[in-house]
Protein backbone atom coordinates (compact mmCIF):
# COMPACT_ATOMS: atom_id res chain seq x y z
CA UNK A 1 0.00 0.00 0.00
CA UNK A 2 3.32 2.48 0.41
CA UNK A 3 2.46 4.36 -3.06
CA UNK A 4 -1.23 4.43 -2.56
CA UNK A 5 -2.36 8.41 -2.61
CA UNK A 6 -5.59 8.49 -2.38
CA UNK A 7 -8.07 6.18 -0.20
CA UNK A 8 -11.72 6.53 -1.02
CA UNK A 9 -14.26 5.41 1.12
CA UNK A 10 -18.25 5.24 0.15
CA UNK A 11 -20.27 3.42 -2.90
CA UNK A 12 -19.69 1.04 -5.88
CA UNK A 13 -22.40 0.43 -8.07
CA UNK A 14 -23.45 -1.41 -10.81
CA UNK A 15 -25.14 1.32 -13.66
CA UNK A 16 -27.47 -0.17 -16.21
CA UNK A 17 -28.13 2.98 -18.41
CA UNK A 18 -31.19 3.48 -20.50
CA UNK A 19 -30.93 6.24 -23.58
CA UNK A 20 -34.72 7.12 -24.06
CA UNK A 21 -35.93 10.39 -26.74
CA UNK A 22 -38.16 11.66 -23.59
CA UNK A 23 -38.64 10.79 -20.49
CA UNK A 24 -42.41 9.31 -20.50
CA UNK A 25 -45.68 10.52 -18.12
CA UNK A 26 -46.28 8.25 -15.48
CA UNK A 27 -47.89 5.04 -16.46
CA UNK A 28 -47.19 5.56 -19.65
CA UNK A 29 -44.62 3.64 -21.64
CA UNK A 30 -40.97 4.52 -23.60
CA UNK A 31 -38.85 2.36 -25.59
CA UNK A 32 -35.07 2.58 -24.97
CA UNK A 33 -33.02 3.63 -27.53
CA UNK A 34 -30.26 1.85 -26.41
CA UNK A 35 -29.33 0.11 -23.30
CA UNK A 36 -25.47 0.20 -21.40
CA UNK A 37 -24.43 -2.22 -18.07
CA UNK A 38 -21.01 0.06 -16.65
CA UNK A 39 -19.96 0.63 -13.24
CA UNK A 40 -20.29 3.85 -11.27
CA UNK A 41 -20.62 4.77 -7.39
CA UNK A 42 -19.37 8.42 -5.94
CA UNK A 43 -16.25 7.18 -4.31
CA UNK A 44 -15.20 4.32 -6.44
CA UNK A 45 -15.76 6.39 -9.64
CA UNK A 46 -13.34 9.13 -8.19
CA UNK A 47 -11.01 6.70 -7.62
CA UNK A 48 -10.95 5.64 -10.84
CA UNK A 49 -10.35 9.03 -12.30
CA UNK A 50 -7.39 9.37 -10.31
CA UNK A 51 -6.14 6.01 -11.84
CA UNK A 52 -6.43 7.13 -15.05
CA UNK A 53 -4.93 10.49 -14.22
CA UNK A 54 -1.78 8.14 -13.17
CA UNK A 55 -2.12 8.64 -9.01
CA UNK A 56 -2.61 5.22 -7.56
CA UNK A 57 -5.87 4.69 -5.48
CA UNK A 58 -7.38 2.25 -3.06
CA UNK A 59 -11.00 1.95 -2.76
CA UNK A 60 -12.86 0.71 0.89
CA UNK A 61 -16.53 -0.42 0.40
CA UNK A 62 -18.30 -3.39 0.75
CA UNK A 63 -20.23 -5.62 -1.98
CA UNK A 64 -21.35 -9.10 -2.17
CA UNK A 65 -20.52 -12.05 -4.16
CA UNK A 66 -23.83 -11.45 -6.50
CA UNK A 67 -23.19 -10.63 -10.28
CA UNK A 68 -23.08 -7.17 -9.89
CA UNK A 69 -20.38 -7.45 -7.01
CA UNK A 70 -18.31 -9.51 -9.14
CA UNK A 71 -18.65 -6.92 -11.75
CA UNK A 72 -17.60 -4.28 -9.58
CA UNK A 73 -14.46 -5.84 -8.45
CA UNK A 74 -13.47 -6.65 -12.16
CA UNK A 75 -13.63 -2.67 -12.95
CA UNK A 76 -11.66 -2.03 -10.46
CA UNK A 77 -9.09 -4.48 -10.80
CA UNK A 78 -8.88 -3.50 -14.38
CA UNK A 79 -8.56 0.48 -13.49
CA UNK A 80 -5.74 -0.44 -11.26
CA UNK A 81 -7.38 0.91 -8.43
CA UNK A 82 -6.62 -1.34 -4.94
CA UNK A 83 -8.83 -2.97 -3.47
CA UNK A 84 -6.91 -5.17 -0.76
CA UNK A 85 -9.20 -3.63 1.95
CA UNK A 86 -12.64 -3.48 0.16
CA UNK A 87 -14.90 -5.79 2.38
CA UNK A 88 -16.80 -8.50 0.13
CA UNK A 89 -19.29 -10.46 2.25
CA UNK A 90 -20.76 -13.52 0.26
CA UNK A 91 -24.81 -13.94 -0.08
CA UNK A 92 -26.32 -10.45 -0.60
CA UNK A 93 -27.09 -7.87 -3.03
CA UNK A 94 -24.61 -4.78 -3.98
CA UNK A 95 -25.90 -1.94 -5.08
CA UNK A 96 -27.23 -1.07 -8.05
CA UNK A 97 -29.08 1.99 -10.02
CA UNK A 98 -31.55 2.06 -13.54
CA UNK A 99 -30.52 5.16 -14.86
CA UNK A 100 -33.00 7.02 -17.90
CA UNK A 101 -30.71 9.48 -20.24
CA UNK A 102 -32.84 11.66 -22.06
CA UNK A 103 -30.84 11.40 -25.71
CA UNK A 104 -31.09 15.44 -26.42
CA UNK A 105 -30.23 16.81 -23.93
CA UNK A 106 -27.94 14.25 -22.29
CA UNK A 107 -29.24 14.49 -18.74
CA UNK A 108 -30.05 11.82 -16.19
CA UNK A 109 -33.04 10.68 -13.68
CA UNK A 110 -31.34 7.78 -11.85
CA UNK A 111 -33.35 5.20 -9.04
CA UNK A 112 -31.02 3.21 -7.50
CA UNK A 113 -31.14 0.38 -4.40
CA UNK A 114 -28.46 0.49 -1.72
CA UNK A 115 -28.42 -3.16 -1.96
CA UNK A 116 -28.38 -5.61 1.44
CA UNK A 117 -24.79 -6.26 1.83
CA UNK A 118 -23.44 -4.77 5.03
CA UNK A 119 -22.12 -1.50 5.44
CA UNK A 120 -18.87 -0.66 6.33
CA UNK A 121 -18.36 0.56 10.02
CA UNK A 122 -15.56 1.60 12.06
CA UNK A 123 -14.45 -1.64 13.10
CA UNK A 124 -13.76 -2.20 9.48
CA UNK A 125 -11.52 1.32 8.92
CA UNK A 126 -7.70 1.18 9.34
CA UNK A 127 -6.06 3.75 7.44
CA UNK A 128 -2.59 2.63 8.68
CA UNK A 129 -1.19 0.67 5.66
CA UNK A 130 -1.41 3.78 3.76
CA UNK A 131 1.65 5.14 4.63
CA UNK A 132 1.85 7.60 2.21
CA UNK A 133 -1.38 8.26 1.44
CA UNK A 134 -2.15 12.24 1.16
CA UNK A 135 -6.26 12.45 0.85
CA UNK A 136 -8.96 10.81 2.09
CA UNK A 137 -12.20 11.30 -0.20
CA UNK A 138 -15.70 10.26 1.51
CA UNK A 139 -18.83 10.25 -0.69
CA UNK A 140 -21.58 11.48 2.25
CA UNK A 141 -22.92 7.55 3.01
CA UNK A 142 -21.10 4.94 5.71
CA UNK A 143 -21.46 8.04 7.91
CA UNK A 144 -20.43 6.19 11.32
CA UNK A 145 -17.21 4.52 9.09
CA UNK A 146 -16.76 8.13 7.79
CA UNK A 147 -16.37 9.60 10.61
CA UNK A 148 -13.97 7.02 11.70
CA UNK A 149 -12.04 7.91 8.82
CA UNK A 150 -12.00 11.12 9.04
CA UNK A 151 -10.55 11.04 11.95
CA UNK A 152 -7.74 8.85 11.58
CA UNK A 153 -6.84 11.12 8.22
CA UNK A 154 -7.16 14.20 10.30
CA UNK A 155 -4.57 12.62 12.80
CA UNK A 156 -2.22 11.39 9.89
CA UNK A 157 -2.12 15.11 8.32
CA UNK A 158 -4.17 13.83 5.35
CA UNK A 159 -6.63 16.30 3.34
CA UNK A 160 -9.97 15.28 3.93
CA UNK A 161 -12.31 15.66 1.03
CA UNK A 162 -16.17 15.36 0.75
CA UNK A 163 -18.56 14.79 -1.76
CA UNK A 164 -21.76 16.42 -0.42
CA UNK A 165 -24.44 15.33 -2.90
CA UNK A 166 -27.62 14.89 -0.55
CA UNK A 167 -28.21 16.72 2.86
CA UNK A 168 -28.52 13.29 5.13
CA UNK A 169 -28.52 12.33 9.13
CA UNK A 170 -24.71 13.37 10.18
CA UNK A 171 -23.84 15.52 7.37
CA UNK A 172 -22.97 18.03 9.29
CA UNK A 173 -21.32 17.08 11.94
CA UNK A 174 -19.29 14.85 9.39
CA UNK A 175 -18.82 18.21 7.46
CA UNK A 176 -17.13 19.96 10.19
CA UNK A 177 -14.34 16.89 10.11
CA UNK A 178 -13.68 17.72 6.29
CA UNK A 179 -10.74 20.38 4.69
CA UNK A 180 -12.52 20.44 1.04
CA UNK A 181 -16.37 20.54 0.30
CA UNK A 182 -17.46 19.66 -3.06
CA UNK A 183 -21.00 20.03 -3.47
CA UNK A 184 -24.29 19.50 -5.47
CA UNK A 185 -26.89 22.20 -5.81
CA UNK A 186 -29.08 19.97 -3.56
CA UNK A 187 -27.13 19.91 -0.72
CA UNK A 188 -25.95 24.09 -1.12
CA UNK A 189 -29.61 24.51 -1.39
CA UNK A 190 -30.82 22.63 1.19
CA UNK A 191 -28.39 24.62 3.87
CA UNK A 192 -29.01 28.07 1.97
CA UNK A 193 -32.64 29.34 0.38
CA UNK A 194 -32.01 29.78 -3.12
CA UNK A 195 -32.81 33.06 -3.75
CA UNK A 196 -29.56 34.25 -2.00
CA UNK A 197 -27.45 33.51 -4.47
CA UNK A 198 -24.31 30.85 -4.62
CA UNK A 199 -21.94 33.07 -2.21
CA UNK A 200 -24.00 32.93 0.27
CA UNK A 201 -24.45 29.34 -0.07
CA UNK A 202 -20.70 29.07 -0.07
CA UNK A 203 -20.41 30.99 2.69
CA UNK A 204 -23.08 28.54 4.90
CA UNK A 205 -21.00 25.58 3.60
CA UNK A 206 -17.67 27.12 4.91
CA UNK A 207 -19.49 27.85 8.39
CA UNK A 208 -19.88 24.08 8.48
CA UNK A 209 -15.77 23.78 8.93
CA UNK A 210 -14.08 23.33 5.84
CA UNK A 211 -11.32 25.60 4.23
CA UNK A 212 -12.06 25.22 0.80
CA UNK A 213 -16.22 25.10 -0.29
CA UNK A 214 -17.17 24.64 -4.31
CA UNK A 215 -20.73 23.98 -5.53
CA UNK A 216 -21.28 22.31 -8.73
CA UNK A 217 -23.94 23.94 -11.02
CA UNK A 218 -24.10 21.57 -14.02
CA UNK A 219 -23.57 23.15 -17.32
CA UNK A 220 -22.92 26.72 -15.38
CA UNK A 221 -20.18 25.68 -13.87
CA UNK A 222 -19.00 26.08 -10.25
CA UNK A 223 -18.22 27.92 -8.15
CA UNK A 224 -15.81 27.98 -5.21
CA UNK A 225 -14.56 29.79 -1.87
CA UNK A 226 -11.51 29.57 -0.17
CA UNK A 227 -10.45 32.32 2.88
CA UNK A 228 -12.96 34.91 1.75
CA UNK A 229 -12.42 34.86 -1.86
CA UNK A 230 -14.88 33.79 -4.56
CA UNK A 231 -13.83 31.95 -7.64
CA UNK A 232 -15.96 31.12 -10.79
CA UNK A 233 -15.36 28.33 -13.13
CA UNK A 234 -17.41 28.19 -16.15
CA UNK A 235 -18.51 25.03 -18.06
CA UNK A 236 -16.17 23.66 -21.28
CA UNK A 237 -18.30 23.14 -23.94
CA UNK A 238 -19.00 20.17 -25.21
CA UNK A 239 -21.31 17.94 -27.20
CA UNK A 240 -23.25 16.32 -23.94
CA UNK A 241 -23.81 12.39 -24.42
CA UNK A 242 -24.53 11.72 -20.42
CA UNK A 243 -24.25 13.46 -17.62
CA UNK A 244 -23.97 10.84 -15.33
CA UNK A 245 -21.06 10.34 -12.88
CA UNK A 246 -19.73 14.01 -13.78
CA UNK A 247 -19.57 15.13 -10.35
CA UNK A 248 -17.90 12.42 -9.43
CA UNK A 249 -15.40 12.82 -12.05
CA UNK A 250 -15.54 16.53 -10.92
CA UNK A 251 -13.87 15.59 -7.66
CA UNK A 252 -11.51 12.83 -8.39
CA UNK A 253 -10.05 15.60 -10.52
CA UNK A 254 -9.84 18.15 -8.10
CA UNK A 255 -7.99 15.86 -5.73
CA UNK A 256 -5.56 15.63 -8.59
CA UNK A 257 -4.98 19.45 -8.34
CA UNK A 258 -4.63 19.18 -4.83
CA UNK A 259 -1.78 16.23 -5.29
CA UNK A 260 -0.45 18.95 -7.66
CA UNK A 261 -0.31 21.68 -4.50
CA UNK A 262 -2.68 23.82 -7.33
CA UNK A 263 -4.75 26.82 -5.75
CA UNK A 264 -8.34 27.01 -6.13
CA UNK A 265 -8.71 28.05 -9.48
CA UNK A 266 -6.76 25.81 -11.22
CA UNK A 267 -8.20 22.64 -9.53
CA UNK A 268 -11.63 23.93 -10.35
CA UNK A 269 -10.47 24.52 -14.41
CA UNK A 270 -9.00 21.22 -14.44
CA UNK A 271 -11.79 19.43 -12.83
CA UNK A 272 -14.50 21.46 -15.21
CA UNK A 273 -12.17 19.92 -17.92
CA UNK A 274 -12.42 16.72 -16.82
CA UNK A 275 -16.36 16.46 -16.12
CA UNK A 276 -16.87 18.21 -19.56
CA UNK A 277 -14.78 15.20 -21.43
CA UNK A 278 -16.79 12.30 -19.03
CA UNK A 279 -19.79 13.82 -20.62
CA UNK A 280 -19.20 12.97 -24.27
CA UNK A 281 -19.85 9.61 -23.54
CA UNK A 282 -22.39 7.17 -21.62
CA UNK A 283 -22.67 5.98 -18.04
CA UNK A 284 -19.95 7.02 -15.13
CA UNK A 285 -16.63 5.87 -16.19
CA UNK A 286 -16.62 5.29 -19.89
CA UNK A 287 -15.39 8.98 -20.54
CA UNK A 288 -13.00 9.28 -18.24
CA UNK A 289 -10.64 11.12 -19.64
CA UNK A 290 -6.52 10.84 -19.61
CA UNK A 291 -4.11 13.58 -18.20
CA UNK A 292 -3.39 14.81 -21.82
CA UNK A 293 -6.79 14.82 -22.70
CA UNK A 294 -7.61 17.13 -20.05
CA UNK A 295 -4.62 18.92 -20.30
CA UNK A 296 -5.38 19.09 -24.36
CA UNK A 297 -8.86 20.39 -23.67
CA UNK A 298 -7.69 23.17 -21.37
CA UNK A 299 -5.29 24.54 -24.11
CA UNK A 300 -7.72 24.36 -26.69
CA UNK A 301 -10.60 25.76 -25.66
CA UNK A 302 -12.30 28.40 -24.20
CA UNK A 303 -14.93 28.58 -21.81
CA UNK A 304 -18.23 30.05 -21.34
CA UNK A 305 -17.79 33.00 -19.74
CA UNK A 306 -21.18 33.32 -18.22
CA UNK A 307 -21.07 35.77 -14.94
CA UNK A 308 -23.49 33.88 -12.36
CA UNK A 309 -22.76 35.49 -9.24
CA UNK A 310 -25.23 37.48 -8.20
CA UNK A 311 -27.96 35.13 -9.93
CA UNK A 312 -29.77 32.72 -8.50
CA UNK A 313 -28.55 29.78 -8.78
Amino acid sequence: MADVRVVGLGQACMDYLGQIPAYPDEDGKMQFDALHMQCGGPASTAMVTLSRLGIPTSFLGAVSDDVFGKEIVRNLEHECVDISFLKITPGYNSQFAFIAITTDSGKRTIFWHRGTVPVLTPAHVDLTPFAHARVLHLDNLMMEASMAAAAQARARGMIVVMDAGTLRNGSRELCAHVDVLIASRAFAYALSPLKKGPEAALRSLQALGPQQAVITLGPRGSIGRVRHETIQQPAFQVKTMDTTGAGDVYHGAYIYGLLQNWDMPRCMRFASAAAALKCTRIGAQAGIPLLDEVEKLIKGQTTDDTDFTNRNM
